[in-house]
C-alpha cells in the first residue's frame, strides 16, 4: 500500500501519433516477410513512423499539451517533467528539458528516466512519491519514442515490431481513496544481452565498424524475451494487486505494454480476465516501448472504457530486463 501525506492519481492524459503509416504490406516490399506471418505472430498490422524532421521531443511535446488541456492546467502549473524514453533527442541535455522549453513550463524541473518499455511505469512510481510527500503538486509524465531511428530495416525479425509515438499523463493530488493504490517494480540485469542496442554508449562508442555492423540498432533474442514476458506480465500484475490488498477479480481494466498480442492474451488468461477488460491497440501502432502504455491509457479513457471508480492495472516489461505494474482507482 502506498504511504504518504497525499493521495496521487492521473488527472489528465494525452497522446500523439505521427501521421505516417507503414503497413505490413509495405514491409513486404522491404524484407522477406508477409502480412499473414506478422499478424499471426504479433497481432501487428501497421505502425506509425515519425517524419525525418521529427524527434522524440516533438512527439512528447504534442502529447504533453493534450494532457495539460485534459487536466485543465497550464504549463506554468507543472512542477516537474519526467520523460521515459530509450530514444532521446541526444545524450544531453535531457529530452525533458527540451519539452520544458517547448511548452514554456518555466516553473518546472525536468529529467529523463530510462527503463525501456517499463519506463512509463517507473516514471509514474517516481511521480507518485513526489506528490505523496507534498514535494510537488503537478507532474507531467511522458513516455515517448522514435524507435524507427534505431530499427534495422533489413532485419525481418525486429523491423516488423516497432513504431513511434508519445503518451502523457498529469499526476497530481486526488481525493483520498482514489489514484494510485500500489506499484511493483523489478529488474534482472543478467538478461541485458537479450534485448539491447550495443553501440553508442561509453562501452562501444560510434565507429565506422559499429555502424557497418548495425550495432546502433535494436537486437532482440525473440524467444528469450517472449518466455520472460509471458511469465513476468501476470506476476507483476499479481504482485501489485497483492500490495494494494486486492484480488484478481478486482481488476476492471488492464492496460498492458503493447509488445505482442499473444503475450497480452496469455497475461489476461493467467489473471482470469476476459479480453473485453483488456485494452490493446498493438494492431495499429506496434510496440512503442515506453509510449505504448500511456497511449493505450489515453485511448481507453477517451473512448469511455475506463470510468470513475474503476480499478485499473497498468503492466509492462522491457529491456534490462525490467518490469513494473501500477494499480489505481480511476477518479474522473
Amino acid at each position: 500500500m502506498a504511504i504518504g501525506l497525499y493521495s496521487a492519481g492521473i488527472i489528465g492524459t494525452g497522446s500523439y501519433l505521427p501521421e505516417k503509416v507503414i503497413t505490413n504490406k509495405d514491409l513486404e516490399q522491404i524484407v522477406d516477410t508477409s502480412n499473414e506471418w506478422i499478424v499471426k505472430r504479433t497481432g501487428i498490422r501497421e505502425r506509425r513512423i515519425a517524419e525525418d524532421c521529427q524527434a522524440t521531443s516533438d512527439l512528447a511535446t504534442n502529447a504533453a499539451l493534450l494532457a495539460l488541456e485534459d487536466a485543465e492546467l497550464t504549463a506554468k502549473d507543472i512542477d516537474l517533467i519526467l520523460i521515459a524514453t530509450s530514444t532521446p533527442d541526444m545524450p544531453f541535455p535531457s529530452t525533458a528539458c527540451i519539452v520544458q522549453h517547448n511548452i514554456k513550463a518555466e516553473n518546472s524541473a525536468a529529467f529523463d528516466l530510462e527503463a525501456a518499455c517499463s519506463g512509463f511505469i517507473y516514471a509514474l512510481n517516481t511521480a507518485h512519491q513526489y506528490i505523496a510527500t507534498g514535494f510537488y503538486k503537478n507532474i507531467l509524465v511522458i513516455g515517448a519514442e522514435c524507435l524507427s531511428r534505431i530499427t534495422n530495416w533489413k532485419d525481418r525479425r525486429t523491423c516488423v515490431l516497432f513504431g513511434d509515438g508519445a503518451g502523457a499523463a498529469v499526476v497530481s493530488r486526488v481525493k483520498n481513496g482514489y489514484g494510485f493504490l500500489s506499484h511493483y517494480l523489478g529488474a534482472d540485469g543478467s538478461g541485458a544481452a537479450a534485448l539491447n542496442v550495443k553501440a553508442g554508449g561509453s562501452r562501444m562508442p560510434a565507429t565506422l565498424e559499429t555502424i557497418e555492423q548495425n550495432y546502433h540498432t535494436i537486437y532482440m533474442d525473440g524467444s528469450e524475451v517472449f518466455k520472460f514476458a509471458v511469465r513476468i506480465m501476470s506476476t507483476a500484475a499479481e504482485e501489485a494487486l497483492r500490495l494494494a490488498g486486492l484480488e484478481k477479480e478486482s481488476i476492471d481494466y488492464l492496460i498492458p505494454h503493447q509488445a505482442n498480442i499473444r503475450i497480452i492474451e496469455n497475461a489476461a488468461k493467467r489473471l482470469n480476465l476476459s479480453m473485453a477488460k483488456v485494452f490493446f491497440n498493438i494492431d495499429k501502432y506496434g510496440n512503442m516501448s515506453a509510449a505504448s502504455i500511456p497511449v493505450a491509457l489515453d485511448e481507453a479513457v477517451k473512448s469511455g472504457k475506463i470510468k470513475k471508480g474503476d480499478n485499473v492495472c497498468l503492466v509492462g516489461f522491457g529491456a534490462g530486463l525490467t518490469w513494473g505494474s501500477s494499480i489505481l482507482k480511476w477518479h474522473k
